[in-house]
């Protein structure tokens, strides 16, 4: 039960008006709104919540929200408190001043144990536990409440996603839609996710319920898969809903978004606000998820949609305008190509090469693109713009700096990413001014506040500046793929929210004053930055000379022309061999020193923050990590405590700086400073609570580093302006590897020292990096150690604190030569000049030369050679071969004869002989000269080749001699060593200083050779500051040395060239070095990858020290290798202050190969260490041997143990060598390896299962060895795998000398050994175990292994007969209930099994999981556990080594003594069941399945089941289930098999097709022994009471008083005793009684006697495992780590259940609508006579069943909009009353094999329509009604209104809920109204009278009723309806046409017609008749 008792608030805002609220509480718990929630007996889950809402109650209209939050349920759910009091809980909302006080109280369930333990330190996903985004950041939790927890907004920290390819499916289900506009649509829903797009069946009306779930399987990178969009648009209405970002839904709880309401709107018109909304749940199961079951709530349809929709963190049920302003753009390199400018040039006009570029600015936000305009030609443009857009639900703005290119696609310059939910906090609405305008108050700054950003530059970085007409290789860095390698430009943009509609998609001009505004945030201020370099190591080759250059932005890049030139590059150097495996820069004494001024603007107010929350951060994850390492080395409690108390006490202490008096503060620097201050506040207050609170030491460890990823979130900068720094390796000209740092890391501050970066002034080491590496690191291009520091000009002096040794300046140029004639001099030079910088392509002169302003020169020009450009071939070897080529030559097919040049080098150049080469001074020969027979030779050592002119030597040679062969040679060589006295030999070189080389542009050496053709001499001058002491001056630096003015005047480009490359070197010089003797532990290493064939490597360690590297001894085939090896560099020579070296000492780099006797050495991986320095005698600290990490491509590929000591040789005494285990290898003393005792160590070695074969040979005799701490032990062999698959001694003993410490225990390898023919024995198989430390036992302690089904095997023989007699029921009974009612009672869905609960039957225990993962069965491996076996090597990261077999046994180790007298303790692994074959029954039940993935085209699946178990399968294909993705299966099968042989049963699920393959939807494998020898008792469930009739009948072939025999006898107690008749039991010392276990049950007949029933209870109190169904997760072998669907398993051994079929809870419903009248229809027509009318009928149908429509007939010629009709729809359905659904079964189309089944709410919809004949009918209006909650009707029409049909938004359900449903209420009478759309508006489309009944199929035949007003007329009889005379069709009534139309409306037209016809007639008559009357006159002929 859980209670919320609401105490009171304060601070409601007042309306508008001024008057008080009248405020009412909601707390909403999982959907439901009370103040008690009866959790009906289930625990409450640690990630439930509480929503509190208080609104403002309105009489009329809607209550008005007032304020909400969001309280997390955690630590009443793990126990810790029972009542939570919230004092002062800020409510959420405008204002921020509203706070509400409630207590929560919790009654867990009676007999559940709350485990606090299991909750805490959950790692990742502790943090989805958090206070929700609703509640502030500074919110008080309650008070001393230790473990409150900060807000996360933004869970991206903690995605503990590889950076691979990896398996993600996401599911997307669509439920139903509401109020969608428009009249009698059709809706369809598109969902379009990773370019798939899936679409929803089309459904009819503005309310459709889809229900309809896809399924998207996408293999990508994590990171590209949460940038991907979900996109959900609703046809043909064209609404969507902005796109979701897959991101946003992962880092959703459980990675879900559950039944939301989606508010869709109109793309084209985002003002337009809600156009309908669409209820979806959303899914991403990763690798390894559990995928979350949706819950369908009984109340769902009543459910809340304000209260319940999708909303980002931040964004309020409002719409937001966002308005992004971009003023203007700096630094954009060249992106066009120069020939047009060349051309220009060529003809005079002005070439302008660095603004070849036409930048514009894209913004991407929410599926929408804004544009700037485009500036042509300008690398800093100003564009001045502003655009606004409608916010959704999205988190990403993309800025996209491109290149406009009219010919072909647009270049794209750069990408910035900019996270909304970087710069926004959640908290609701509130505007930006009233932040800006904050009084600062605590109540505001618990407040969030909207997206903002700036004005503020954003650096971009891509692919290297430099301009080349080829494709970029690395153009995808410019697109944000990848880590960009070089700074490409800033944009200066701003950013703000505004909660006002504005128009979409418009691009303006930015106000003036705006500009005006943003000037003062460009302000620029002078930086300098120094960086040292001291030595750079671990190069992989010699190669050309290497250089460094550093750059800040464009400034200091060599290669740009737009900023001054810097000494921002290193001399050129050479790379010297160290004697062992790598190569290092000579610099000696003197380091390189590169000087940059660069200007930007002051955010020091930002970055001091930011260097400030990292100083805390690192120095609490120094103090997590020396914790975590007390709690592995297992220290005392108070030594624990003493750490404890330190980390707490540090980071209470710690401040933040504040913001006061800086100009450039943005809205968002504000809000940043609140949001830091609140949370640093939180954690400092919830240090205070745990110091004084805190019990468990080890508890607190999850809040503590939860605390650490806050402050990691913190330190995130986003309006960081300054750009990163970074340094490029040049190789030649090539820039080859680059580091990025950022500026902040080095930046100095004054305003304390935590605010200096991390590495400001500190030396420190760097492995470079590829760009765009594709192998992620795997070789380290180089190690460069350097010191960097970086501050503000005015701050320089302070440099001068933190530099070491004495920097120079010089000038300098190089003097060249040429040899032609055989002389030198300057002819001959060709390209070169006679004075030239050290590329030789740049003339200089001497006298040219200026220093810059404030130098002046020192002394003269002198020569002074380059020590570090000129090496020799043999530098840093202490072994070499020297070689000479023997050259002969000869006519085609004559004799051969010595060559021109008898002697040459391998290049052909002229060399001595070898009698004349003398052993340089430092070396000793180490034999005579040899000719080279160990290549492609002849016998005697030849190679023969052919000349072709003009060579004069051949390109190739061959081993084998041929008649046209004219050329041959071959090579002498002869090894030569270094004596120890090498290193005090002086070189021999030039005294005038000249370098020689035989070509332009090689390398250069020092002594002149006979091939030399060109030599050189460097020349340099000193200059020192004319005005300044100190380090410092070298900023002074600027600009080039001087200019050649003739060179100007000719060329200009040529000038500017000149005026980049002519800087002055800088260095810094030491002038004493110390030397110290270092020592590396290497111990050993575990879980090292696999390289080699046979599953192993064959591992050795290369170590190296800055300019000194050695190598351990290599360990044969193994992955485990203790190397046990002490490595001595004895002199290494470290220039600078020890002081330093103590704090920041260089790295130890160790690289694990796997040596391979063919081809290359692979590498393993790599680990880094730091060595303890000391420097003086009395430390007396020692090294501690720690586990380092390995990794390989930014993976884990192991650890190594190892530990490092460098010690001064000037004042310490070097500690005793240490003893060594054979030449030159040293093992690890005393004092620093691991201390070991004598431990046992007991393997129970059961057998070997699933051996895949090896090399196409199974694996037939096998065998075990086990190897530890150096002993090994062999099992002995299997005879026969197919017939036993045991070993035959189940159990091995080993004794070993283990470490003590836990930590050091070396692991367990388990190898499996074929035993071939011919005595071969390859490893088939292998498996380490890490850790002993759940293996470590008691030894006196009695320990059972027998198990319990194995117990009562032994116990009755297979041939029991079973007394059967008592089970006859007591009580004949006609039972209403059976099996599934069972099922149905324990789930939970009470509305299925109703009667069955009343009744006090037994329920079943539904396990959400598989059985093996309930932790109190201990994955059923409590006998032996299954070890996986591997074999093959890891070609790649993504290929583990495949799994080749299991090995079931275990482990226990003890210690043992050392005194051989004493008796050795009792051995653990007695009274072993046997180990042959058994043979076993199974029965399996399949109950159902959820959520299958569709196989279909129609999103359907046909599953069936296939069961196989050994060789043996069941395919249940003919029972297939169509059209179904929730089937219910309700089937059973049967199989014998033998055990351990058939040990694995599958259950698949196939999609039935009937033309092409069946398709698997997944299988789930099941390991029979583990259950059969598991002592849990798991192979047939206990069920709660003891029948012997009915459903629950016993099943077991054992009755409860046997099983707890078994069990007494098993656990070595006595027999279990009875005591008054059976009702009273004493077992293991304890009493029982019937009484007490069925005080409050229901006794019903069908229990059996009372001393089995007593049995019963008392064994289910021993832990066995209890009659149950499992939910099995199913895997498709295509994403085998992604749980793909569910199913529900009931698995047993041997019992008889009855074979359930299918559900029973359907019921037949007819329901009948008899349609009698209509009124105030729209009259539609206007007749032939001019009057309005319609011909009116009605038509009704219910969703799903739309091919049974029923109309009425047509009412014709209404003329008042009066309809009468009297006629019965009667439509019959299929109804689920627990699920409230109909069931509809229907072919989807005229082609489909099968019925479809869909569960649709039962809804009846009636539409009046207007009748045309010889046209379309036209459309006048629709009801929709639902008959689970219809609106109750008008009893008279004149009170039918539109305001009956309105939604009721306020979803509590009220007690009328159920008196409004049709189904309670039977039949209902009176009129609705009938809408339709007008101009969008909706209006009253007409008035309709029905009766609607509702008839069970029983009553049908009791009340018949036929349709219309056919017979059956009955219930009710209709009659024909009495409509006006005027109602008839004109073109079939003719008579009643004249009578009615003609006539009515014409008489008084016919009259007149009539009479003046009549009159007509009369005046033609007389007019005929008149001459004959006249001429009858006239004549008178009768007279």
């Amino acid at each position: 039960m859980l209670r919320v008792v609401v105490e009171s608030a304060k601070g409601l805002p007042k309306s508008k008006l001024g008057s008080t609220p009248d405020p009412v509480a909601y707390i909403i718990f999982k959907g439901k709104e009370v103040l008690e929630f009866d959790l009906k007996g289930s625990v409450l889950d640690s990630s439930s919540y509480i929503d509190v809402i208080v609104k403002d109650y309105e009489t009329i209209g809607k209550d008005k929200f007032l304020g909400s939050a969001k309280i997390s349920l955690k630590d009443l759910a793990t126990g810790q408190v029972k009542s939570f009091p919230f004092k002062d809980l800020a409510l959420v909302n405008e204002k921020g001043q509203a706070t509400v006080n409630l207590v929560i109280h919790y009654d867990p369930p009676a007999n559940v144990v709350l485990c606090v333990s299991a909750m805490e330190g959950r790692g990742e996903e502790g943090d989805e536990d958090l206070t929700d985004a609703g509640q502030s950041p500074s919110a008080p939790g309650p008070p001393g409440n230790p473990n409150q927890r900060l807000v996360k907004k933004n869970r991206k920290l903690n995605r503990p996603l590889a950076n691979k390819p990896q398996d993600f499916q996401i599911r997307v289900r669509i439920l139903e839609g509401r109020q969608l506009p428009g009249n009698n649509i059709k809706p369809v829903v598109k969902v379009n996710v990773c370019g798939q797009t899936h679409r929803t069946r089309i459904k009819r009306g503005n309310n459709p319920f889809f229900d309809e779930m896809f399924f998207y399987n996408v293999n990508m990178l994590p990171s590209d898969l949460f940038d991907q969009h979900v996109s959900i648009r609703v046809f043909p209405i064209l609404l969507c809903f902005p796109q979701v970002d897959v991101g946003f839904i992962y880092d959703e709880p459980d990675h879900s978004v559950m039944r939301k309401w989606l508010l869709l709107n109109d793309p084209d018109e985002s003002s337009s606000g809600a156009r309908g909304y669409l209820k979806v749940s959303m899914f991403i199961v990763g690798a390894g998820d559990e995928p979350l079951v949706e819950k369908r709530d009984i109340n769902d349809d009543l459910d809340d949609i304000e209260n319940n929709m999708l909303l980002p963190a931040g964004v309020t049920l409002r719409w937001v305008t966002l308005s992004l302003k971009v003023f203007r753009a700096e630094d954009i390199p060249q992106m066009d190509d120069a020939f047009v400018q060349s051309l220009k040039g060529m003809f005079g006009g002005d070439g302008d090469k660095k603004n070849l570029v036409d930048p514009f600015v894209e913004a991407h936000f929410a599926g929408k693109k804004l544009c700037t305009q485009v500036i042509e030609k300008n690398a800093n443009p100003e564009w001045n713009q502003i655009s606004f857009t409608l916010v959704g639900v999205n988190v990403m703005l993309i800025l996209h700096l491109l290149c406009r290119d009219r010919l072909t696609r647009n270049d794209s310059i750069g990408t910035i990413y900019l996270n909304l939910a970087k710069i926004a906090s959640s908290g609701g609405e509130i505007q930006v001014k009233s932040i800006i305008s904050s009084t600062g108050k605590t109540g505001e700054s618990e407040v969030g506040f909207l997206p903002a950003f700036g004005p503020c530059y954003i650096n971009l970085y891509g692919s290297p500046r430099e301009f080349t007409g080829l494709p970029d290789p690395y153009e995808e860095l410019n697109y944000g793929k990848g880590e960009g390698v070089a700074y490409r430009g800033r944009i200066l943009v701003e950013l703000s929210t505004k909660l006002e509609g504005k128009a979409d998609k418009t691009v303006e001009e930015i106000p003036s004053d705006d500009i005006l505004v943003a000037q003062k945030y460009q302000r620029r201020r002078k930086y300098c930055l120094c960086v040292v370099f001291h030595s750079a190591s671990m190069l992989q080759e010699p190669g050309e000379p290497i250089q460094f250059e550093v750059s800040i932005g464009n400034y200091g890049n060599k290669l740009d022309t737009t900023c001054k030139p810097l000494a921002s590059t290193t001399q050129y150097s050479c790379a010297v061999f160290d004697g062992n495996h790598y190569y290092y820069l000579p610099w000696a004494n003197t380091k390189p020193v590169v000087v940059i001024t660069s200007f930007w603007e002051d955010i020091s107010h930002r970055l001091d923050a930011v260097n400030i929350i990292l100083y805390i951060a690192e120095r609490l994850q120094s103090n997590i990590t020396a914790m975590k390492m007390a709690i592995l080395a297992k220290v005392p409690e108070n030594r624990l405590a003493e750490i404890w108390l330190r980390l707490v006490n540090q980071l209470i202490d710690d401040l933040m700086p504040e913001l006061e008096g800086h100009s450039n503060l943005t809205a968002l620097d504000i809000q940043m400073k609140k949001l830091r201050d609140s949370a640093m506040q939180t954690i400092t207050d919830g240090a205070k609570s745990m110091r004084e609170e805190a019990t468990e030491i080890k508890d607190t460890l999850g809040d503590i580093e939860g605390w650490l990823d806050k402050l990691k979130q913190l330190a995130e900068e986003p309006q960081n302006s300054m750009p990163d720094v970074i340094i490029w390796m040049l190789r030649g000209e090539k820039r080859v590897a680059y580091s990025r740092i950022p500026a902040h890391q080095l930046l100095y501050s004054t305003y304390s020292e935590q605010s200096c970066g991390q590495f400001c002034g500190r030396t420190r080491n760097i492995f470079m990096q590829y760009p765009m590496d594709k192998n992620k690191g795997l070789k380290v291009p180089v190690q460069i150690r350097v010191n960097m520091w970086l501050g503000l000009s005015v701050d320089e002096k302070k440099f001068n604190t933190f530099s070491e040794g004495t920097f120079s300046v010089f000038a300098e140029l190089y003097e060249n030569q040429a040899y032609l004639l055989g002389k030198w001099g300057t002819t001959g030079l060709g390209l070169r000049y006679k004075y030239s910088d050290v590329t030789g392509k740049l003339k200089l002169k001497q006298e040219n030369f200026i220093p810059p302003r404030g130098w002046e020169w020192e002394g003269g020009w002198f020569i002074d050679p380059e020590k570090g450009l000129l090496t020799e071939a043999d530098a840093g070897h202490t072994e070499f071969m020297d070689e000479v080529f023997q050259n002969e030559t000869r006519f085609p097919g004559g004799e051969w004869k010595p060559a021109a040049e008898p002697y040459t080098d391998v290049n052909g150049e002229k060399t001595h002989k070898p009698e004349e080469i003398e052993c340089p001074a430092g070396w000793s020969w180490g034999d005579e000269w040899t000719v080279d027979d160990n290549r492609a030779v002849d016998e005697k050592g030849w190679e023969y080749g052919i000349t072709i002119p003009p060579d004069d030597k051949p390109k190739s040679w061959v081993p084998a001699e041929k008649m046209y062969h004219v050329h041959r040679r071959r090579r002498v060589i002869r090894p030569r060593k270094r004596t120890s006295a090498a290193g005090t030999t002086t070189e021999v070189r030039d005294p005038e200083g000249w370098e020689f080389s035989s070509l332009i542009g090689s390398k250069f050496h020092r002594q002149e050779r006979s091939a030399d053709t060109i030599r050189r001499r460097r020349w340099r001058r000193k200059m020192a500051p004319a005005d300044r002491l100190g380090a410092s001056a070298i900023f002074k630096l600027e600009g080039a040395l001087g200019v050649d003015v003739d060179e100007k005047k000719k060329d200009e480009v040529d000038a500017s060239k000149l005026f980049g490359a002519n800087t002055p070197t800088v260095s810094c010089s030491f002038d004493s070095s110390h030397l110290y003797h270092l020592r590396v532990y290497v111990y050993q290493a575990r879980n090292l990858l696999a390289m080699d064939k046979d599953s192993f490597s064959d591992p050795y360690a290369h170590v190296s020290f800055l300019h000194m590297s050695k190598t351990t001894e290599a360990m044969k085939a193994t992955l485990n290798p203790t190397w046990d090896q002490t490595l001595i560099f004895q002199d290494v020579e470290i220039y600078g202050d020890p002081q330093n070296i103590a704090h920041y000492p260089p790295d130890v780099v160790l690289e694990f190969y796997d040596k391979d006797q063919v081809g290359k050495d692979e590498l393993l991986g790599r680990s880094v260490c730091v060595p303890l320095v000391k420097l003086n005698p009395g430390m007396d600290q020692t090294p501690k041997l720690l586990w380092s990490p390995i990794t390989q491509k930014d993976q884990r590929a192991g650890e190594v143990l190892v530990a490092a000591e460098l010690i001064l040789k000037d004042k310490t005494d070097l500690p005793l060598v240490p003893p060594k285990r054979a030449e030159n290898l040293y093992m690890v003393p005393q004092g620093i390896r691991p201390v070991v005792q004598l431990m046992a160590i007991e393997i129970l070695a059961w057998g070997l299962r699933n051996m895949k074969p090896y090399q196409l040979a199974t694996v037939a005799s096998p065998s075990l060895v086990v190897e530890c701490g150096g002993e090994m032990v062999q099992s002995a062999v299997i005879k026969n795998m197919k017939k036993s698959p045991n070993f035959p001694g189940s159990v091995l003993f080993l004794k070993v000398l283990l470490p003590k410490e836990e930590m050091y225990a070396p692991p367990i390898v388990l190898k499996v050994i074929d035993h071939r023919p011919f005595g071969r024995k390859p490893v088939v198989g292998q498996c380490t175990i890490d850790t002993l430390e759940e293996f470590r036992c008691d030894p006196y302690i009695k320990m059972i292994y027998l198990s319990l089904s194995v117990a009562l095997m032994a116990a009755f023989p297979h041939d029991t007969r079973i007394d059967m007699e008592d089970r006859r029921p007591l009580l004949e009974e006609k039972e209403t209930v059976d099996w599934w009612s069972k099922f149905y009672a324990s789930i939970g869905d009470h509305e299925k099994c109703r009667p069955y609960l009343q009744k006090g039957y037994d329920t079943l225990k539904v396990y959400d999981t598989e059985l093996e993962n309930i932790p109190e069965f201990k994955q059923l491996t409590d006998f032996c556990c299954t070890f996986k076996l591997q074999r093959g090597k890891n070609e790649d990261e993504e290929d583990d080594p495949s799994v080749v077999g299991e090995f079931k046994g275990s482990f226990k180790v003890y210690p043992l003594s050392d005194d051989p007298g004493v008796a050795p303790p009792p051995r653990q692994f007695r009274e072993l069941p046997e180990s042959g074959p058994q043979e076993c029954l199974v029965r399996i039940y399949v109950v159902r399945g959820i959520d299958l993935q569709p196989k279909d085209n129609n999103g359907q699946c046909d599953p069936y089941i296939k069961i196989s178990l050994g060789k043996k399968s069941i395919e249940d294909r003919d029972n297939y289930l169509p059209n179904t993705t929730n089937p219910v299966f309700g089937r059973m099968f049967e199989m014998s098999c033998f055990l351990p042989q058939d040990k694995d049963l599958k259950i698949s699920v196939y999609d039935y097709d009937l033309l092409t393959r069946d398709e698997k939807v997944g299988e789930t494998v099941i390991d029979l022994e583990n259950r059969f020898l598991s002592r849990f008792g798991s192979y047939c469930g206990l069920p709660q009471t003891y029948c012997i009739s009915g459903i629950n009948q016993w099943r077991d072939h054992l009755k409860p008083s046997q099983i707890l025999q078994n069990l007494a006898r098993l656990k070595g107690v006595p027999p279990p005793r009875t005591e008054d008749d059976g009702k009273a039991l004493s077992f293991n010392g304890n009493q029982y009684t019937l009484a007490q276990f069925e005080a409050n049950k229901e006794i019903h007949q069908h229990l059996g006697p009372a001393d089995e029933r007593i049995s019963l209870h008392v064994l289910k109190t021993q832990g066995l495992v209890p009659e149950h169904v499992e939910t099995r997760t199913l895997f498709s072998s295509f994403q085998p780590q992604l749980s793909q669907v569910t199913i529900h398993v009931v698995f047993l051994f041997i019992f008889n259940m009855p074979r359930s079929k299918e559900n029973h809870f359907t019921i037949w419903y007819f329901l009948r609508a008899v349609v009698w009248n209509t009124t105030d229809v729209i009259l539609d027509e206007t007749s032939i006579t001019g009057e309005r009318m319609s011909d009116i009928y009605v038509k009704g149908w219910m969703p799903g069943m739309e091919e049974d429509k029923q109309k009425t007939d047509v009412h014709y010629r209404s003329l008042d909009g009066d309809g009468n009709f009297n006629w019965r729809f009667v439509f019959g359905f299929e109804y689920l009353p627990a699920e409230q659904l109909c069931l509809v079964s229907k072919k989807e189309h005229f082609w489909s094999l099968d019925k479809t089944e869909f569960r649709i709410p039962p809804k009846l919809i009636v539409q009046i329509w207007d009748n045309d004949k010889f046209s379309l009918d036209d459309y006048l209006g629709t009801v929709e009604l639902d008959l689970r909650k219809l609106t109750p009707p008008a009893k008279i029409s004149k009170t039918c209104n539109l305001s009956m049909m309105e939604e009721v938004t306020d979803a509590r359900p009220h007690k009328s809920d159920l008196a409004n449903s049709l189904f309670a209420q039977k039949s209902v009478r009176g009129w609705w109204p009938c809408v339709t759309e007008q101009d969008g508006k909706k209006v009253l489309g007409g008035k309709v009278e029905m009766t609607l009944e509702i008839v069970s199929e029983k009553e049908v035949d009791e009340k018949p009723a036929g349709k219309g007003r056919d017979e059956p007329n009955m219930n009710p009889k209709l009659d024909f309806p009495k409509r006006p005379d005027t109602s008839f069709f004109w073109f079939t009534n003719p008579c009643k046409t004249m009578k009615f139309i003609v006539w009515r409306r014409f008489k008084w037209l016919f009259i007149g017609l009539i009479l003046l016809i009549l009159v007509l007639l009369f005046v033609g008559i007389l007019l005929y008749s008149l001459p004959n009357y006249i001429s009858m006159k006239i004549v008178k002929p009768f007279k």
